[in-house]
């Protein structure tokens, strides 16, 4: 009998139409039966306030820490905003970086991605997003970077339909499992 793998998907972008929902969506409906995605929203993450921290953690935090605690690997997708992440994943991964030396992230497995209508496709904003998550010990999943430039056209009924980004944003999920798997089997 395999164990089920739990990926959380995070999506950087509030929007109704997220290019970033879509590909997780994408993903969710691609992936084996051994293998569940569960999207997590973040909208009702408050801005990080040390103050609030603690015994006085707001429950919309506690929860998300609680999702990431109980994943087996993470694949975030941020936009590019001003040629950086959206503000909206910052403060989570703020949240999620607490307590200092004991986040729920440390270790954890987590692959990114990027998109933008732009052809570079958020590279900014992707290096500023592994750069976060570098310095919260999160383990980033070794893989080329995921970055889908021109997203518009590449996105409909809130579906990924680019058989190219697909399939190489799959292998990057393949490579999120086995490393999921590494860590679950010890």
């Amino acid at each position: 009998m395999t164990a089920t793998i739990n990926i959380l998907g995070l999506s950087g972008s509030l929007r109704r139409q997220s290019a970033h929902t879509a590909v997780l969506r994408t993903v969710a409906e691609r992936l084996p039966d051994s293998v569940r995605l569960s999207l997590h929203g973040l909208q009702d993450i408050p801005p990080y306030n040390e103050d609030h921290d603690g015994p006085h953690t707001p429950p919309a935090v506690v929860a998300l820490r609680a999702a990431v605690a109980e994943a087996d690997g993470l694949l975030i997708g941020s936009p590019e905003y001003n040629h950086g992440m959206s503000g909206l994943l910052k403060n989570a991964l703020d949240w999620l970086s607490r307590p200092h030396g004991h986040s729920v992230l440390s270790g954890r497995p987590v692959m990114t991605f990027t998109a933008s209508p732009a052809f570079t496709g958020g590279v900014r904003a992707h290096q500023q997003l592994n750069e976060t998550l570098w310095a919260i010990q999160a383990q980033l999943v070794v893989y080329p970077q995921i970055v889908i430039g021109g997203v518009t056209g590449k996105v409909q009924d809130g579906f990924l339909v680019d058989e190219a980004v697909e399939q190489f944003l799959m292998g990057g999920i393949e490579r999120l499992i086995q490393t999921a798997q590494a860590q679950f089997s010890t």
